[in-house]
């Protein structure tokens, strides 16, 4: 069983700062792409960052400069520091992960539960 546990969502005001976590549990062999996508209400989920194994990183050009995506592959966790947060950043984010279980050669795609982003004034 592998499980993504996310954490540090919150209400905050324009232009402050969050931190989001998520961490990759259960029978784990090795984790490809690691990644953030966020749900506003009444719109598509969308990418707002990815990492790759090798450190590579993509982002949504909203975000660009403002947030920053990292992992840890000891501790098999994935972050986003997000910076001077806009109104229209308020969503769930959610986390998202390829990965090798222990014993298998196939990747598969897992998802976090989510958490709640909300910037408003």
């Amino acid at each position: 069983q592998v499980q993504l546990v996310e954490s540090g969502g919150g209400l905050v005001q324009p232009g402050e700062s969050l931190r989001l976590s998520c961490v990759a549990s259960g029978s784990i062999g090795s984790i490809n792409v690691m990644a953030w996508l966020r749900q506003a209400p009444g719109k598509e989920r969308e990418l707002v960052a990815r990492i790759i194994s090798d450190g590579s990183t993509n982002y949504k050009d909203s975000v660009k400069g403002r947030f920053t995506i990292s992992r840890d592959n000891a501790k098999k966790t994935v972050y986003l520091q997000m910076n001077s947060l806009k109104p229209e950043d308020t969503a769930v984010y959610y986390c998202y992960a390829w990965i090798r279980r222990l014993g298998t050669v196939t990747t598969s795609e897992y998802w976090g539960q989510g958490t709640q982003v909300t910037v408003s004034s």
